[in-house]
């Protein structure tokens, strides 16, 4: 039998007609989700509703009746990855829809990549397409005569451990950053109503949810292209705006003893109000800021809507108001016509920020992406030698601001019990992306940690990415 290994899997041959008749038990569909946490909130959204209408997921190809691909396009690992996992679902089972970025990406000649590698394929959408793929799974595979909704937990289905999940509040991007080509695939900023929102938030923490991490393309612009209109929650008007729905999601948070963490953020003036509301325990002090990079004529070729000093003052000047706060952020090392000076002003200026959790890329042509035909590209040799030493300084300052933790106490979220204690998460540490807190000994003799659990700890040691420590 053969397993799917992404996420939640698979299904059998098509019939002549290409689909399949049940007088049985439920249709079951395979599911493989690949990328990001947007794309992963999208194959939420997508098996909650399959499993509103009577679906069941299998958990092998040939356990299926249908497979569904969420695949991404970003980078070209991304986009071959994709293709192969496309590939493997179509040999393994026969029967696949394909969903996610790459389905609305095309080559050079305008073509649909992935129905040129894989003609085979029932259906390409792209991503945020629930109805679309819903009316192709109706198509190749009809479902149960009547919906089960009592199968259906308010929070919907969720692919995350039960104690986070993520909370995407807009689709796509205004912004058209030279080396992106996400607005082409997802379109410009749309933002889902604050009420929605809200009653999603809840939900999850209704269900057991502790930290809920708020995702979109740019966090900072929620509410722009509705001109922040007000909505309602618990019968008063909150606007749509990244300001007061963190401070509604503070104050829900706080009711379920919750944690909430921001992503995506962009440093934008407004921004500076955040930060106050980050000293309750509850919004998070951590900000996940992608700034690319830092000189100003390499962010004016990437078409960022930043500049590297500005940057650096609005660091001061939050770390200023919260000494506690985490600040995690993604650079690319090699971009077309950086300059030897203008990577050393990046070195300066990571020496000078102190970032506390950072990545990484050497630069990568995509396909579509308008940095492709700038001047005097960096020879790939180069670029890679470039991120190294951004990493190798990144290893010195994350060791030393780790360090400064040794003996202090800290909150953690536990993740994982293990035979010698667990290993959580302290505020500074994101799900997948960060580091972790492991965990020596329990709460009393007798008792173990248990995953979701809040536990205060004493560091005792750290290293670059990690730290120990005993409970308190």
């Amino acid at each position: 039998m053969s397993e799917i290994s992404r996420i939640p899997a698979a299904a059998p041959a098509p019939s002549p007609a290409g689909s399949t008749t049940f007088t049985g038990s439920a249709p079951k569909v395979g599911f493989v989700s690949l990328g990001c946490p947007k794309a992963l909130v999208d194959s939420e959204q997508i098996l909650t509703q399959l499993r509103a209408e009577g679906y069941e997921t299998a958990k092998s190809y040939d356990g299926a009746d249908l497979v569904i691909v969420n695949t991404c396009g970003f980078i070209d690992a991304a986009v071959q990855e994709s293709l192969d996992a496309i590939g493997e679902a179509l040999a393994e089972n026969g029967k696949v829809i394909v969903t996610g970025c790459l389905g609305a990406k095309k080559d050079a000649a305008g073509d649909d990549i992935i129905m040129k590698v894989h003609p085979k394929v029932l259906a390409v959408t792209g991503p945020h397409a629930l109805g679309e793929v819903m009316d192709s799974v109706h198509l190749y595979l009809p479902k149960p005569h009547a919906p089960f909704l009592d199968l259906l937990p308010p929070q919907g289905v969720k692919l995350t451990p039960k104690h986070y999940a993520y909370l995407k509040i807009s689709e796509g991007c205004n912004h058209r950053c030279s080396f992106c080509i996400i607005p082409s695939m997802r379109g410009d900023l749309v933002s889902r109503p604050i009420a929605e929102l809200m009653m999603e938030a809840e939900n999850l923490f209704k269900a057991g949810v502790k930290e809920l991490l708020v995702i979109s393309q740019d966090t900072s612009a929620y509410g722009v292209d509705v001109k922040f209109r007000s909505g309602f929650w618990n019968g008063r008007p909150v606007k749509t705006h990244m300001t007061q729905l963190t401070e509604a999601l503070g104050e829900l948070a706080k009711t379920y003893g919750a944690w909430v963490r921001l992503h995506y953020v962009y440093p934008y003036p407004h921004v500076d109000q955040v930060i106050p509301m980050m000293s309750g325990g509850h919004i998070l002090p951590y900000l996940d800021i992608p700034m690319q990079h830092a000189h100003p004529e390499v962010l004016k070729r990437m078409k960022r809507p930043a500049s590297g000093e500005k940057n650096l003052d609005r660091i001061q000047a939050w770390r200023a108001m919260n000494p506690d706060l985490t600040i995690r952020s993604t650079f690319i090392a090699g971009f077309p016509g950086e300059t030897e000076a203008e990577f050393e002003y990046l070195l300066d200026f990571l020496k000078e920020a102190q970032i506390d959790r950072l990545g990484c890329f050497a630069y990568s042509p995509v396909e579509g992406a308008t940095a492709n035909a700038l001047d005097n590209p960096v020879p790939e040799e180069l670029r890679e030698e470039r991120r190294g030493r951004v990493m190798l300084l990144q290893e010195e300052i994350s060791k030393q601001r780790l360090q400064a933790k040794v003996g202090k106490t800290v909150r953690v979220l536990i993740d994982e019990v293990t035979t010698r204690g667990a290993v959580g998460r302290s505020s500074a540490d994101a799900p997948e992306i960060d580091g972790v807190v492991h965990i020596k000994g329990s709460l009393m003799p007798g008792k173990k940690l248990s995953v979701g659990q809040f536990v205060d700890v004493t560091i005792t040691a750290a290293d670059a990415h990690d730290l120990w420590a005993q409970v308190a």
